[in-house]
């Protein structure tokens, strides 16, 4: 994807669940705007491919199997990636996971397993690359890339809602505590965008009728948010624009905009479903 009015030649991006979808988007977004990338995951083999694919635009791709939710492996994939480039300029906190169900009917190990990834792994990566940013003289931007669903709770996601509601309040105490610092943190926050997580929870009898796919996002709007948040140094970027704001405004009539979101759920049930003969 070209994006020729913001160029980050020079710089190094290291990009959590770079394998697919959002962070594959990314890493390759930032590799043809001149930044060498660190493409982190758990598939070795789908990370060399999009390693391939990034040397293209011609910038070096380091590729880190990682497990992000082990801190003693992302202190290692960070020391790779010092050890090969320098430094680290940004950061691009986007790995994560989804397990629908409704919230009288989630494994307790589901959860465990979203929270592991989407917050504790997020963590490990956000306390990692601020040691390091801290070390170099210009610092640092770690952007999250948290869900518009935490800030709101939607059925069946609560327990994907819960993990981002964490994300978001500890990325927000974290840009609190470095506002002194030269380290930026900036919150991304994307509705349903068209991605493999999102093909594979549609492809989820828990979710049937939950959204339109007709509705989703293309992922080139994600990369944009990210690219803006660091470029412009901004604290928050909601996909689609606005989406964040309506949901913050939503909150103060709590209990009519469970009734609208209800509503909503029921009208793309019955859109989702085939018309009868």
């Amino acid at each position: 994807m070209q994006l020729p009015a913001l160029r980050f030649d020079g710089k190094t991006v290291l990009v959590t669940g770079a394998s697919s979808g959002i962070g594959l988007k990314t890493a390759l977004a930032f590799a043809t705007a001149g930044a060498n990338v660190v493409l982190v995951a758990r598939r070795a083999a789908a990370l060399a491919k999009v390693a391939t694919r990034a040397r293209a635009s011609g910038v070096q791709a380091l590729a880190v199997a990682t497990d992000v939710t082990r801190p003693a492996a992302v202190s290692a994939c960070f020391a790779r990636a010092v050890q090969r480039f320098g430094r680290i300029d940004i950061v691009v906190n986007n790995a994560g996971v989804m397990l629908p169900a409704k919230v009288v009917d989630i494994e307790p190990a589901d959860l465990q397993r979203m929270l592991e990834v989407n917050l504790l792994g997020a963590l490990h990566v956000m306390q990692a690359a601020v040691r390091q940013m801290r070390t170099q003289q210009d610092g640092g931007h770690i952007v999250n890339v948290a869900s518009l669903a935490g800030r709101r709770g939607f059925s069946p996601l609560g327990g994907y809602c819960a993990s981002k509601f964490a994300l978001v309040g500890l990325t927000e105490a974290l840009r609190t505590e470095l506002l002194d610092e030269n380290v930026g943190v900036s919150l991304v926050l994307p509705g349903v965008i068209d991605t493999p997580m999102a093909a594979a929870a549609a492809g989820d009898p828990a979710t049937e009728g939950f959204w339109p796919k007709s509705l989703n996002m293309p992922t080139a709007w994600v990369v944009w948010a990210i690219f803006a948040a660091v470029r412009f140094k901004l604290a928050e970027v909601a996909v689609p624009p606005g989406g964040a704001l309506l949901e913050k405004l939503a909150s103060l009539t709590p209990g009519v905009t469970d009734r609208l979101v209800r509503g909503m759920m029921n009208v793309a049930r019955r859109s989702s479903r085939p018309p009868s003969r």
